[in-house]
């Protein structure tokens, strides 16, 4: 038979095993110890509610004005934010978005067409195969190393670029091993960009917040390529049910101005964007001054507390992170990362997310959340390694 959906969509619809024994320990009416936790608005983060509510009371709200790339106003005040990290952007080179998922769409439509390929880091975010999914584009994988550190396996990326790959994608810093691109990776990816003709799309959603409270470069000021950043406040302001994103486009001026109409017709067929979120934009992204020192003392406490716990056995490590909100640990891999995490889950009430989850190419893998509160993710480390002291 026939079906009447697109292959696009033939997703595997039903729950994966985690997610059943998810489903399995809360209908039990068990207390989960959550150290997955990535919704800041449920993390216990004191938000400015009087200047956030206050800031969607305008007038203008109810006009009607149109902008394909997002009012001037809302686009100066993005421009400002980076002006205020010593970044320069040009206004008129940003083109505002409701998320960074439709950021993609939208620089996976300009870049590609049906069946060309995008190159993405992997371990990374599971999200992009469905966004590529949707968008009919391919994707292929290049390896993030572990030693010390994390490193762009330089071989197989290089080995990865075919005649069909149109661009190529960093997470800066990544998702979940909280690694930033080195300037000299950045030099060297801007490189093998010019010559071989791909964008380079820079995923910078946690970049403020660097364990070490040193500032990170954006790639907003990357020439070297064409460069297409994508940010928004949903992290930055740790405010995801605002729906404000952006992409900025940079690089050569020809390029950036040819990308730039073009991005404009994509975004003016949709014309997603509301009005009063973008006539709150400044007031929200002021709002990341308050957010975010609540949030990295929530991290760097966590990051304390995780290593306090891993000091008193051997079995289990923490690996390095420089940014972000989430930590690696790699763990004796007795098991698959899933049944690892099944069966935490179920002896102890703790979830976190297998390595899988995030494609990492082996077992001994373990994602956790470093927002989550301090005395439950006290708890829930000191179940995880009694468990797999066992």
């Amino acid at each position: 038979m026939v079906s009447m959906f697109s292959r696009r969509t033939d997703w595997r619809l039903t729950p994966n095993r985690f997610t059943e024994a998810v489903q399995e320990v809360r209908a039990s009416g068990r207390q989960i110890l959550d150290l997955t936790v990535s919704n800041p608005t449920r993390a216990g983060i004191e938000y400015d509610g009087p200047a956030i509510l206050d800031s969607f009371r305008n007038l203008k709200s109810l006009d009607y004005d149109p902008q394909p790339k997002g009012s001037r106003s809302a686009r100066e005040a993005v421009a400002d934010y980076y002006r205020e990290r010593g970044e320069q952007i040009d206004p008129e080179h940003l083109v505002l978005t409701t998320s960074t998922s439709e950021g993609y769409s939208y620089v996976f439509r300009l870049l590609a067409n049906p069946a060309d390929e995008v190159l993405v880091p992997k371990p990374s975010y599971p999200l992009f195969d469905f966004l590529a999914e949707l968008q009919d584009v391919k994707l292929v994988g290049y390896p993030l190393l572990y030693d010390h550190g994390w490193q762009i396996d330089w071989p197989s990326l290089e080995s990865g670029v075919s005649d069909k790959t149109r661009g190529l994608v960093v997470v800066h810093p990544n998702n979940p091993t909280g690694s930033y691109v080195s300037a000299g990776e950045r030099e060297r990816l801007s490189e093998l960009c010019r010559k071989r003709g791909l964008a380079l799309i820079a995923d910078e959603v946690f970049l403020d917040y660097a364990h070490d409270g040193s500032r990170r470069r954006s790639f907003v000021i990357n020439n070297g390529a064409l460069t297409f950043t994508l940010s928004g406040i949903s992290k930055i302001s740790a405010m995801p049910q605002m729906k404000l994103a952006w992409i900025a486009v940079s690089g050569r001026e020809p390029d950036v101005d040819a990308a730039v109409q073009r991005l404009e017709v994509v975004a003016d067929t949709y014309l997603s964007l509301n009005a009063p979120i973008q006539l709150a934009a400044r007031t929200l992204l002021e709002q990341r001054k308050k957010i975010q020192p609540q949030l990295m003392q929530r991290v760097c406490a966590n990051v304390a507390e995780l290593d306090r716990q891993l000091a008193g056995q051997k079995s289990s490590a923490r690996l390095d992170v420089e940014g972000g909100w989430y930590a690696v640990l790699r763990v004796p891999a007795t098991q698959s990362d899933e049944d690892l995490a099944i069966a935490l889950l179920r002896n102890t009430g703790t979830m976190v997310h297998p390595g899988h989850f995030y494609d990492f190419p082996r077992d001994g893998y373990l994602v956790i959340s470093l927002i989550a509160a301090e005395e439950e993710f006290r708890e829930g480390i000191l179940r995880l390694l009694k468990f797999l002291g066992q």
